[in-house]
């Protein structure tokens, strides 16, 4: 049997020495991980034509009959800031909701939250970031501003026993 030497050697050696780093410090990791599809928001929210309603529908519909547990279907924004979710009702109202499958959807406001709870959504999403630049640029605000839209989202959620992630 041949035994490694030089710099196989050292890389193996290397390998095993952080599989037994990682494997002792896998004790601190929770049990489970909650996997969230985010393409029919986050995927097609940038792109420059709009996608039809009809396929984005179709497209969740798809990812549900794969058996994905956990669907962000679309976003409650500004059309005038993000034009390709301007049919956020129309898809949520649009698709099948299959058994045990949760269809949360962004909310970065009150405003937001509102409609989507008009238009049926049973969980919400909001999200922050840790640069002003790209809160400005994204939700058109500030990183404190962010944090109050939040709150009143979190709050009304709370009240309505509707569950929030983010």
């Amino acid at each position: 049997m041949a035994t490694a030497r030089g710099p196989l050697r050292q890389r193996l050696v290397g390998l095993a020495s952080v599989r037994a780093v990682s494997t002792s410090s896998l004790s601190t990791f929770p049990k489970q991980v909650k996997i969230v599809e985010v393409g029919p928001r986050d995927g097609l929210q940038n792109e420059k034509n709009i996608v039809p309603t009809a396929v984005k529908i179709r497209m969740i519909d798809m990812l549900s009959e794969a058996g994905l547990p956990v669907i962000e279907a679309t976003s409650f924004v500004s059309p005038k800031w993000v034009p390709q979710m301007a049919d956020h009702t129309e898809v949520l109202k649009g698709i099948q909701k299959f058994p045990g499958i949760n269809y949360p959807v962004l909310t970065p406001n009150f405003k937001g939250y509102q409609a989507a709870v008009a238009a049926g959504a049973k969980e919400v999403s909001v999200f922050g970031a840790a640069s002003e630049l790209f809160t400005r640029k994204n939700i058109n605000c500030s990183i404190d501003e962010s944090f109050q839209q939040f709150s009143q989202v979190l709050q009304a959620a709370r009240a309505a026993s509707i569950p929030v992630r983010g």
